[in-house]
């Protein structure tokens, strides 16, 4: 089964560098990384409003926990964003491209 890795990061560096990471350790087929995002949000009760950059990667369900749990360790954030969303289907192809590029 297929999921889609969300993360957000600092800057597209950031991103960059971890997408490459998560991508030789196999355990993530593809990133998107998209420049330019506000996030705003409440951290230490104060509301802040930041620039960020956005990380959509796919992978499968086998690999999901462990490329989030390697987020957290390369994250420049105390408390990264790494959420790990379903996919209900997709082109039958592309999904098996990813199951191969994670084992």
């Amino acid at each position: 089964m297929i999921k889609l890795l969300y993360a957000t990061f600092a800057n597209k560096d950031e991103a960059l560098s971890i997408a490459h990471k998560l991508l030789q350790e196999k355990l993530i087929a593809c990133a998107n990384v998209l420049d330019g995002s506000t996030s705003v949000y409440r951290w230490e009760g104060e509301v802040q409003e930041a620039s960020e950059v956005i990380l959509f990667a796919k992978t499968t369900e086998a690999q999901a926990e462990k490329a989030s749990s390697r987020i957290k360790e390369l994250h420049s954030y105390d408390l990264p964003c790494a959420l790990v969303l379903p996919v209900e289907s997709g082109l039958p192809e592309f999904m098996q491209w990813v199951e191969k590029e994670t084992n």
